[in-house]
């Protein structure tokens, strides 16, 4: 997982993401200098200079921004990243920056929850929305006339899926641009602007930075006239960041390679155990040999994520498996250093069916989170 770095130097995923977005050292100076906390900067003069406004610039911001950015592109220059307030935020911003009354636009009909009210807030804007699954490339075939595509590979939550490159071939033909949401890959996972995308976007909520403590979202884009569009939304929406929270989500960078690593590799771990269960649970991970998505995660994916999903027969048996796990939170989101599961269908936007359960698998270890899944499993039969 190594290639050139700076200077040629060897620089891999954990190099990298330890080092990321670092400023030149000084003397006496931390490695990572704190939040700064600006509403206002002096400004004599003309107002010049990278720092004018709060909602616009932070150096905080800043450092973050340069850091994600060589996580996604690595030794891209060109390649420019815009930190948000949300995932939600940063997925708007490329959206609302990108389309107007008359524009079509292709969305997965199996992706993240809030999609159908970004939907209906589209359709009230007079743009078309044109919707199909993850699975199989299936929005190749509504692709015709539109202006962006829109991929959620994998989906949240059926983990399907599509071939990043065929898409994004198939929608430049068309003259359309592509945006991927790299949420449950991570950097680590996928890059979709190496796979030819236009626009990677992600909650850095979740993997990203892995502790359930802060909301955050970004857009890393190598047009310059597109990205200007995005910033220019973000000054008028002010979806911007806090500085605390930039801070903490850098911080949090340094540690992404470690948690990656152990994750996945408990993901893994118990999707095999799930597989191996006397009941047949459904059980889907990219990762696992013989699930539907292996094939083509395994040619774009770097790894597979840390999201494993399964479905029990009832709502009432998911909901017993839920309340005696021990080490497993009954939470929503993913990506953390600590176990979550829920029953994906109580929230009511998913097309799952009312025993499906998505699984977030931490950092614990592997032997006590696989034995307290099976014994959950075993519990909640009875």
């Amino acid at each position: 997982m190594s290639d050139p770095g700076p200077e040629g130097l060897p620089s891999g995923d954990g190099t990298r993401a330890v080092r990321a977005g670092l400023p030149e050292p000084v003397k006496h100076e931390p490695a990572l200098p704190g939040p700064v906390f600006a509403a206002h900067y002096h400004l004599p003069g003309e107002p010049t200079g990278p720092y004018t406004y709060g909602r616009d610039e932070n150096p905080t911001w800043s450092r973050l921004e340069r850091a994600i950015g060589e996580l996604e592109a690595p030794g891209e220059d060109s390649v420019e990243t815009l930190v948000f307030a949300s995932g939600m935020a940063a997925i708007s911003s490329v959206l609302f920056s990108r389309l107007r009354a008359g524009d079509t636009v292709v969305l997965p009909s199996d992706g993240y929850q809030a999609l159908p009210l970004v939907r209906e807030q589209l359709e009230a804007y007079g743009i078309e929305v044109r919707t199909a699954p993850t699975g199989g490339d299936a929005q190749l075939g509504v692709l015709d006339g539109a202006q962006l595509l829109w991929i959620e590979t994998p989906s949240n939550p059926g983990l399907d899926v599509c071939d990043i490159r065929r898409l994004v071939a198939a929608a430049h033909a068309r003259g359309a641009l592509v945006a991927v949401d790299n949420t449950l890959a991570t950097p680590l996972g996928q890059r979709p602007l190496e796979l030819g995308a236009d626009f990677s976007v992600a909650s850095g909520t979740k993997q990203l930075t892995g502790h359930g403590d802060i909301l955050l979202g970004y857009v890393t884009g190598r047009d310059a006239e597109a990205m200007a569009a995005v910033r220019r939304w973000r000054k008028i929406a002010g979806a911007i960041p806090g500085p605390m929270e930039a801070w903490l989500a850098h911080r949090s960078l340094a540690t992404l390679h470690l948690r990656v690593e152990r994750q996945n590799a408990n993901a893994l771990a118990v999707a095999e155990a799930l597989r191996d269960w006397p009941e047949e649970l459904g059980v889907r991970y990219p990762g696992l040999p013989g699930d539907p998505s292996y094939k083509i995660a395994s040619q774009q994916m770097r790894r597979p994520g840390c999201v494993v999903s399964f479905t029990l027969p009832t709502r009432a048996r998911a909901e017993r498996f839920l309340d005696v796990l021990r080490l497993v939170d009954d939470a929503t989101s993913f990506g953390g250093v600590r176990s979550t599961a829920e029953r994906r269908g109580r929230w009511g936007g998913d097309a799952v069916p009312e025993g499906f359960i998505r699984m977030s698998v931490g950092a614990e270890d592997l032997q006590d989170l696989v034995a307290d899944v099976l014994r959950a499993l075993d519990e909640s039969a009875e």
